[in-house]
């Protein structure tokens, strides 16, 4: 089923094609740039998307009746996409993407076909299972990566806020900030350090082996001790059984078991919990990052009220680059996460500050 093609198209008509047909050819090349970084099965999803948005230009030129010799811009969210696309991650650009894909203009337009409208509701879809992948594979390192910098911020912020509101002089504001970046990032790097050395022998602790395999061959295959190992492990009790009887069999027979050894995670967990030494290595340098943040006013020389106003300005802004990036994964409304992240930590450093009045005034 095809639009119904206009008696004779309205110069509005042929603008608004015109736009439709910057857009989708923005918006496929945007899926090729996302493409032409992947491999297997993302990829060939991509090139069909791209393949589809060509498919929705084609139906625009051919209206038309050939390209206009001027061409309007695209919009800016489309010029951001492909700009980003060559650029940064995918994850970033799917999300941006699927938020584009669900304003669709083609339900209110006549001359799309009822194909291009269902192709567009399908692409949204789409695009949000492959930002949903992306989101997962990112999840952990980014809540880390946004925790560790974020502790930073806001814990060296209220605390130079605190030590200077007690009237005390700047290099003495400039040491208690950089005690505290080190003291923090050390007590991060080292908690992760324990954290992940603990969970890794933990694991360690518990992994199957091949020892009630090996001995399966002297085993009474009527009374099955062999399947309480699995059943020990979470398998029900008929399936387990199941498997300890081929696991005899063969082990009488002489056969050498290859498919059928000790249950075992389908991944290396190890692999999943990552490196100790990397993780405390990230952590250390992750807060330091937002802790070195709230003290350069005082690295720089400023002092007082001055120093206190930079640190706040330089602070607010890298809160509200965290939370909008924040929202911007998660798929929420950027500003709104921003200023979440931006009443949370100035909430915080307020308290200290007023505290550090407090005790001022009582030194005085």
């Amino acid at each position: 089923m095809t639009a119904p093609a206009p008696a004779e198209p309205t110069p509005a008509d042929r603008r608004r094609w015109a736009r439709y047909l910057v857009e989708e050819r923005t918006e496929g090349s945007v899926y090729q740039q996302l493409a032409a970084r992947k491999t297997g099965e993302e990829q060939q999803i991509l090139q069909s998307l791209a393949d589809a948005e060509r498919r929705h230009e084609q139906h625009w030129l051919d209206l038309l009746g050939q390209e206009p010799a001027r061409l309007p811009r695209a919009g800016f969210r489309s010029r951001l996409l492909s700009w980003m696309a060559g650029r940064f991650g995918s994850i970033f650009v799917l999300v941006l993407a699927q938020s584009a894909e669900a304003r669709s203009p083609y339900d209110t337009e006549k001359y799309a076909t009822p194909a291009m409208r269902a192709d567009e509701k399908i692409h949204h879809e789409v695009v949000r299972g492959l930002a949903a992948r992306g989101r997962r594979r990112l999840s952990g390192s980014f809540r880390a990566a946004v925790f560790g910098a974020n502790d930073g911020l806001v814990s060296n912020l209220a605390l130079v806020l605190g030590i200077g509101a007690t009237g005390v002089s700047s290099s003495l504001v400039l040491f208690s900030g950089i005690a505290g970046l080190l003291a923090g990032a050390l007590s991060m790097g080292a908690g992760e350090f324990v954290s992940v050395r603990s969970q890794r022998e933990l694991l360690a602790s518990t992994e199957a082996n091949d020892d009630a395999a090996q001995a399966a061959g002297d085993l009474d295959i009527d009374e099955n001790e062999l399947a309480l190992v699995y059943r020990a492990r979470g398998i029900e009790h008929d399936e387990a059984l199941a498997r300890s009887r081929r696991i005899i069999t063969a082990a009488q027979e002489g056969v050498r078991r290859t498919t059928t050894g000790p249950i075992r995670a389908a991944h290396n967990d190890h692999e999943i919990v990552g490196s100790d030494w990397t993780a405390a290595i990230s952590s250390f340098l992750l807060f330091a990052s937002g802790a070195i943040i709230p003290v350069l006013p005082w690295i720089f020389g400023l002092h007082g009220l001055s120093a206190i106003v930079v640190a706040l300005v330089l602070v607010g802004i890298a809160l509200l680059g965290t939370g909008a990036m924040v929202g911007i994964l998660s798929g929420g409304p950027p500003l709104t996460r921003a200023l979440r992240q931006l009443a949370i930590g100035f909430g915080a450093a307020a308290i200290t500050y007023c505290l550090g009045l407090v005790f001022g005034v009582g030194a005085v």
